[in-house]
């Protein structure tokens, strides 16, 4: 890699390595304790995850998806998801800041030249963070790009300004997404530091509040020309590139639902009062609760399976690329992320429910679990999933690959 690529970081203490899917789940496990205990309070005053972002990178567990040819776990995407909704149990910000940290993994998998992947690999697995700098305010439809690289001597020079950049003020890289010559699409990975690079924490959004998922503003950028993978190469054969996106964002939604779910139980069962107009004298007893607490309890089941199969279909569509497997992929994920969606809202709808009025109390910030779960699944609305599994059924159409499919 270039001489500006190699110096760009700071050192730092490399993060362990983990082995196994098994070290993964046990180490998210032991992250979300450590987590969960500030989650409220960092939602309530909007405090940035800085050092719990810091923790994860030191964790090992950024490195997960690295393939073992590479030195990885390369852990299987089913276990990616349960980490990422362990996470999100404990806090829902936290557990969507790495979802396209390990996207941009698998771009430079699919996409990235051997000498590309042999350094950023690397860095991922010493705990470096990758952030991504896609969405743009301009044009009337989502996914329009006008940002461009213009070349300059060896490398390039970017300059624009792109949004909803999730986590990139934690991140050690941040990948941009434009337009070359060529009118490809190209993610170019630039170090956070650079020269020209702003990341404005500006995410007005009243859930997921501490994902800093803000503005970053390029001004004439230098971008070293070994640093830019050709992004449309990944969609140039049929791979679950998008579906793997997809699936992550389920998994926080997953992670939300349980979330609810968990502070519901505990809330009815230690506060909440019975109605001696009904002869109930103990709110778990009410049997209209009973059976909307069971109700929850099979979504989010169905919830977690779905989300196993469709990691499951994701990782025989990696393994064995084809046009058919990539297809049971999206469809699989398309309907994971219309059934986390619905655990989630219907589980932080039950909340207050069940719980009772008591439960609205603005000190206790149960409201939190509503705000995000309703902020997080209009990424990528699911009336989209229901048309393409619609129009799919109906008329053998399936939408073009891409980052939402």
């Amino acid at each position: 890699m270039s001489k500006l690529i190699q110096l760009a970081g700071k050192l730092k203490a490399v993060a362990p390595y983990i082995r196994t899917e098994d070290e993964a789940i046990a180490l998210a496990k032991v992250l979300a304790a450590d987590l969960r205990s500030g989650s409220s309070i960092r939602d309530r005053q909007r405090l940035l995850p800085h050092d719990e972002m810091a923790l994860i990178a030191q964790s090992g567990l950024l490195g997960v998806t690295v393939p073992a040819d590479y030195g990885g776990a390369d852990i299987s995407n089913p276990f990616l998801a349960e980490v990422l909704a362990i996470l999100s149990e404990a806090d829902s910000s936290i557990g969507q800041i790495p979802q396209n940290h390990f996207y941009i993994l698998e771009v430079l998998r699919l996409a990235g030249t051997e000498e590309q992947k042999r350094y950023f690999f690397t860095r991922a697995l010493a705990g470096d963070h990758f952030a991504n700098a896609l969405a743009e305010r301009n044009g009337n439809a989502a996914g329009v790009i006008s940002t461009r690289l213009t070349p300059d001597g060896p490398g390039f020079r970017i300059s624009g300004q792109k949004y909803y950049s999730t986590g990139a003020l934690f991140a050690d890289w941040v990948a941009v997404f434009a337009l070359n010559a060529q009118e490809r699409t190209v993610m170019a990975i630039i170090p956070r530091k650079s020269e020209g690079l702003t990341v404005t924490d500006d995410w007005p959004g009243f859930g997921q509040r501490t994902t800093a998922s803000g503005t970053v503003t390029f001004s004439n950028v230098y971008v070293a020309a070994d640093s830019v993978v050709d992004y449309d190469k990944a969609f140039d054969q049929p791979t679950p590139l998008g579906s793997l996106g997809q699936l992550l964002h389920a998994a926080v939604d997953l992670g939300i639902a349980r979330a609810a779910f968990v502070d519901m139980i505990d809330f009815v069962r230690t506060k909440s009062r019975g109605n001696s107009n009904l002869a109930i004298e103990v709110a778990s007893d009410d049997p209209l609760a009973i059976a909307k607490a069971g109700s929850i309890a099979v979504k989010i089941e169905a919830a977690s399976a779905i989300i196993e199969r469709a990691g499951r279909k994701i990782d025989m569509a990696q393994v064995s690329p084809s046009p058919e497997a990539a297809s049971e992929a999206s469809l699989a994920v398309a309907t994971a992320k219309i059934l986390t969606t619905e655990a989630a809202l219907e589980a932080t709808n039950a909340l207050f429910e069940l719980a009772g009025t008591s439960a609205t109390d603005e000190s206790l910030n149960l409201d939190r679990h509503w705000r995000n779960a309703r902020t997080h699944t209009v990424h990528d609305p699911v009336r989209w999933k229901h048309h393409a599994i619609g129009d799919y059924h109906l008329n053998g159409r399936l939408p073009k690959p891409n980052g939402q499919f």
